[in-house]
């Protein structure tokens, strides 16, 4: 019962802690006048990545390395076909050519990297963890860089009014922060005493409901974003947290200590499915109405979603 409550209220302080972190992140970008796409690949992917590094570091300590690549994985499909799925299901979403010319791309070698470094070497050492994070670094460094003449701003005319000071920006950040790390704290122990409890490989429960809890942000940004007809933040925010997942949230958390594959099924079962459902994201967007994810695209995305979770909980 107590395992319950405190997995319910790991998910509300994920979820705050999101907000609060993308409130301060989008904030700073508005007066760094950032444009609209590289604020959603960078602060914006970040800000809703955090959840899922507090998640993994948490279960790293408790060495639980399912959990760690459960989640991620798990909250990488879940951005494709669960946050992309619902967000077209409601809004036509148009994608820049620069997603795909350069970021999509870019996730799908991210997402091919780390499944043959995942193959061969069956963990993520201290010395790939650092790769990973290199290659992140000269990625981010070429998208900015290469915006600086891009005249399509993330600041509108009313964010350019907008007061929030240097001050206000940082306490949302320090704020979200702490929320996100007493949030992960709560969702990695009681999902784990869950699954415990109830017979159940942790990795299923970290690639279902931790997955879910940790792409909470994502949803919830997305869906503003698009409300709000900034539909580049949107397909930013979703593309760049699954590059961020894989190269951020697995680097900094091989850093801390090294992540070994215990369970078999997380090689063949999950990441084969993320490998899958990003081929098929790619299909959607270069075929069948280039650049656009309409309704019927969001509609079968969340199909192939809750097939995957049937499929897990089932198995």
């Amino acid at each position: 019962m107590y395992s319950l409550l405190f997995l319910i209220l790991g998910f509300v302080l994920l979820y705050y802690g999101g907000e609060f972190l993308v409130k301060g992140s989008v904030n700073l970008a508005n007066k760094f006048n950032i444009s609209k796409l590289v604020a959603g690949m960078t602060i914006v992917s970040f800000a809703t990545s955090s959840p899922e590094l507090f998640v993994s570091i948490e279960a790293i300590v408790n060495k639980s390395s399912d959990i760690v690549f459960g989640n991620i994985i798990g909250s990488n499909i879940a951005n494709i076909a669960l946050v992309l799925g619902c967000t077209a299901l409601f809004f036509n979403i148009n994608v820049s050519d620069k997603t795909l010319k350069i970021d999509f791309p870019f996730l799908f070698f991210a997402t091919f990297s780390v499944g043959y470094i995942l193959y061969f070497l069956g963990k993520i050492t201290f010395f790939t963890g650092l790769i990973l994070l290199m290659i992140l670094i000269a990625y981010l460094f070429y998208i900015i860089s290469s915006s600086r003449n891009e005249k399509n701003s993330i600041v509108d005319q009313e964010e350019k009014n907008d007061k929030s000071t240097y001050l206000n920006c940082f306490t949302y950040l320090i704020l979200g922060i702490v929320l996100l790390k007493y949030g992960a704290d709560f969702l990695v122990s009681s999902a784990i005493d869950i699954a415990t409890l109830l017979n159940i490989e942790e990795r299923i429960i970290a690639v279902t409901v931790v997955a879910i809890g940790t792409s909470v942000p994502e949803l919830a940004t997305s869906i503003v974003a698009a409300l709000k007809k900034e539909v580049d933040l949107a397909v930013g925010n979703i593309v760049g947290s699954n590059i961020f997942n894989l190269l951020a949230v697995l680097g900094i958390t091989a850093l801390y200590k090294e992540i070994e594959i215990m369970n078999n099924d997380i090689l063949s079962i999950d990441y084969l499915f993320m490998f899958i459902i990003t081929g098929i994201f790619g299909v959607m967007l270069y075929f069948f109405d280039k650049g656009k994810i309409n309704k019927l695209k969001g509609g079968i995305l969340l199909l192939i979603y809750f097939s995957f979770i049937y499929y897990s909980i089932i198995s």
